[in-house]
């Protein structure tokens, strides 16, 4: 692929994200043509500006709920464009139903006249508070349509649905991952989430916040693991949803003291009530995983926390803006 006139395609919705931009990294390592696409919505340029120096990618600014439209061949899609954060979806409800189920709509329709194979990001979301545990693929999950939280996994939960529809009717090439709990550079520290809220708490000095008794438990994969996976499972021929994460579970507690340990910080850890439909558990099933795509998390929790946590200490101060929920 040294030519650019045969270099394969690729399109990444939610380029600018968190996860959408390690992903353009890592097809642009692999000498494919890159497209970034985002609003910017929670995405941030600062993810991918290392990139538009280069000839084989571009960014556009667009919303996937309203139109899409691109140029030329594409070979894959991988549909990122989400809020994906506690913090964000209930903040911008309407616009996650949207991307969820109008955006994808629209990114099918472009995989289908472009005879693109489309990788569409789901979630652990859909399996809500779950009653199996670990999570298989094939447990139908436990979800609170109505409750805060419905904005996000019904949204996911559709997107599969209509992922599937399109490969059975129309014979389109689909893949979908379902992701679970990961974490590395580029988050924002201030998103909510659970990881970047104790390191964000921590850097400011301030005591440690988990929610109930912090019996709920949550399995952390490292950013360069799940792109791995996510890539295996594109250049598979499975068309049904695989979950990729890192089954290694901890208990928000445990991970709350872990978080003051890499920090060296002595702050204390305080509890506030548990939200709506919060998780009690969560750990993937990676069985499959591990036979269709020969995948496994490779980066411990320690070593990966520790690139994480230099990352976050590089950030200007002005990026360590508390928020209220993870």
């Amino acid at each position: 692929m040294k030519n650019n006139n045969i270099r394969k395609r690729v399109l990444v919705t939610g380029g600018a994200g968190f996860l959408g931009s390690h992903l353009c990294d890592r097809f642009i390592k692999e000498e494919f043509h890159v497209i970034a696409m985002d609003n910017l919505i929670t995405g941030s340029l600062k993810n991918i500006e290392h990139l538009f120096h280069l000839p084989n990618f571009e960014f556009y600014n667009c919303d996937v709920s309203k139109f899409v439209h691109v140029p030329g061949h594409l070979d894959y899609i991988l549909h990122f464009a989400s809020p994906a954060s506690p913090i964000d979806y209930l903040k911008i409800p309407i616009q996650t139903l949207k991307v969820g189920s109008l955006g994808t709509h629209n990114l099918l329709g472009l995989a289908k006249e472009k005879k693109a194979r489309i990788l569409v990001a789901s979630t652990s979301e859909v399996y809500g508070d779950p009653l199996v545990h670990p999570q298989n693929e094939d447990y139908w999950g436990n979800v609170n349509p109505i409750g805060p939280r419905g904005v996000y996994d019904e949204a996911k939960r559709f997107q599969e649905a209509m992922t599937m529809a399109y490969h059975r009717f129309h014979g389109l090439e689909t893949r979908i991952v379902r992701i679970f709990n990961t974490y590395g550079p580029r988050m924002r520290l201030n998103d909510g989430r659970v990881l970047p809220t104790f390191i964000g708490q921590a850097l400011r000095g301030e005591d440690l916040t988990i929610f109930g008794d912090g019996s709920q438990t949550r399995s952390f994969c490292y950013v360069d693991d799940l792109v791995e996976g996510i890539y295996r499972l594109l250049m598979s021929d499975y068309p049904y949803p695989v979950n990729i994460g890192n089954p290694a579970e901890i208990t928000i507690k445990e991970f709350a003291e872990e978080i003051i340990k890499l920090t060296g910080t002595n702050q204390k850890i305080i509890s506030k009530p548990l939200p709506q439909d919060d998780p009690k558990q969560r750990k993937p099933d990676i069985t499959k995983a591990k036979e269709l795509l020969g995948w496994e998390p490779k980066v411990s929790r320690a070593e990966g926390l520790k690139i994480t946590y230099k990352y976050f200490v590089s950030l200007p101060e002005r990026d360590l803006t508390p928020k209220e929920f993870y």
